[in-house]
């Protein structure tokens, strides 16, 4: 029987900015690994190779695999997105990967997203508000497809905290709510079980550190990994919220 052998792939240099807060002896540094590439290889893997053969104590976060969790965010070369959509393929053979900043690190690449999100949805009060007390026995509300529609499109956020991280203003406002805060409002205000009003909804992002203080950069809409038309919905909530002050 005739064995397969795989051809050789580029050799692959990737510096992991390495830090661990809960030591005090620890200093952040870079550390370099070389692996060879192979067809189909994504930066998940990638890790998951280095820490099988040279460093078992790396720290990084994965659930899915599939770009659906969101938790395995990073900035690669200099840009942020997901480890496990990543094809090394697209990318140079000398690889750069460090933490997405603003959020709390736990160690090397992981960062507590968690922490920040909540407390984004609990500020923005993100679900839906109704005036009385729902029926648990009732027929669910009816809703046009193309409206359903509109609402799954901004739904599919999966809070990797990219856009944060590519946030310039994140990077000057601590409690900037950023595009993710932003998409959610755009969403409950298309719900039409959400009963609030567009004065509402000015309560919690009529300031700068809501809609008035994006500076319009757009490094969200860039590295979204869900392509979620972010840009626009930032302009169409500040214009509706202009209108409401």
């Amino acid at each position: 029987m005739k064995t397969e052998t795989r051809a050789p792939g580029r050799a692959l240099t990737i510096k992991v900015l390495r830090h661990n807060p809960a030591d005090p002896d620890s200093q952040p540094q870079w550390a370099s690994f070389e692996l060879e590439e192979y067809e189909g290889m994504t930066l998940f893997i990638a890790l998951n190779e280095i820490r099988d053969r040279f460093a078992p104590d790396l720290q990084y976060d994965f659930v899915c695999r599939a770009g659906i969790c969101g938790s395995c965010g990073m900035v690669v070369n200099g840009r942020p997105g997901l480890a496990c959509r990543t094809l090394t393929s697209t990318l140079p053979a000398e690889i750069t990967l460090a933490p997405l900043p603003l959020f709390k690190l736990i160690g090397d690449l992981s960062v507590d997203t968690g922490e920040w999100m909540r407390g984004m949805s609990e500020r923005l009060e993100t679900w839906v508000h109704e005036q009385t007390t729902p029926d648990i026995h009732a027929l669910e509300e009816r809703m046009e497809p193309e409206l359903a529609e509109e609402i799954y499109e901004l739904d599919r956020c999966i809070e990797c905290g990219c856009c944060i991280a590519a946030c310039g203003t994140a990077r000057m406002r601590e409690d900037f709510v950023g595009a993710v805060g932003l998409n959610k409002i755009a969403r409950f205000r298309l719900d039409p079980r959400d009963q609030r009003t567009d004065a509402d909804f000015y309560q919690v992002i009529g300031d700068d550190n809501g809609v008035f203080g994006c500076m319009s950069l757009l490094g969200c809409h860039d590295v979204c990994p869900k392509d979620l038309p972010l840009q626009t919905q930032i302009a169409f909530i500040r214009r509706k919220m202009v209108t409401v002050s």
